[in-house]
């Protein structure tokens, strides 16, 4: 009899940004890019990965560009953590209508919305089967969404984060505008650090060192590309030690 593959990670976090929400426009919530990202999830909570995911807002609110346009710092932050709420509910109603039970989880209390975020509750949430959004970034202005993935990731255990983007890995320089861009197939986090490649925010990026959290920059948007990551395929960068 033939062994049926296994994943290669048992608990994986899904750091999704606002922008990927907004499909080609890029703000907004865009209905077929929600269902198609929902779809993706259940096709790895199906093979029994426990799947947690952390959402940008960029789609709707940016705190940093909002303060360039004269709001208060923290302030536009707080806004900016709202936007990731509303991005949380409207994946978990996504996730729920293609049969997919989950939990959304806040950094900001808000009871009448969802759950205050308890790391011991999040992991038995997990263990039941079901998919737990983390909204509200980290709950503190000054921190960005990808700092909130890699704070998750560390607290409940998961064994890599994947950083889902409309690229497919990480490139020297910008592929759009060099058609010579090299891609990375794998890179240490000192490496990507000192050639100032942009994975993520250089707070984010030091807690995943320290941690020695791998992320995996992948593309969300072709089709099944997030189970492909998960059953180990070599999809996107790898950043490790």
């Amino acid at each position: 009899m033939k062994k049926t593959p296994k994943p290669k990670y048992r608990r994986i976090l899904v750091k999704l940004s606002g922008e990927a929400l907004g499909g080609e426009q890029g703000f907004g919530i865009d209905a077929k890019a929600i269902q198609s990202m929902a779809e993706q999830v259940r096709e790895v909570r199906d093979l029994g990965v426990q799947v947690v995911i952390v959402l940008g807002g960029g789609n709707i609110f940016r705190g940093l560009a909002g303060s360039e346009k004269g709001i208060e710092r923290a302030t536009g932050d707080y806004m900016g953590m709202l936007a990731t709420i509303i991005n949380s509910l409207a994946l978990q109603d996504a996730l729920e209508k293609i049969g997919v039970a989950t939990r959304v989880q806040t950094a900001i209390t808000m009871p009448q919305v969802a759950e205050t975020f308890i790391r011991r509750r999040a992991v038995r949430h997990l263990e039941k089967g079901r998919v737990v959004i983390f909204g509200g970034g980290t709950g503190n202005p000054y921190f960005s969404t990808d700092t909130a993935a890699a704070l998750r990731a560390t607290e409940i255990g998961a064994e890599v984060i994947l950083k889902a983007t409309k690229v497919d890995g990480i490139y020297d320089s910008d592929p759009k505008k060099n058609p010579k861009a090299k891609r990375f197939s794998q890179i240490a986090y000192i490496d990507a650090l000192q050639k100032q490649l942009k994975v993520m925010d250089s707070t984010a990026f030091s807690l995943c060192m320290d941690n020695k959290m791998p992320i995996i920059v992948f593309d969300l948007f072709k089709s099944h590309n997030l189970k492909r990551v998960v059953m180990g395929e070599a999809v996107g960068t790898v950043v490790t030690g």
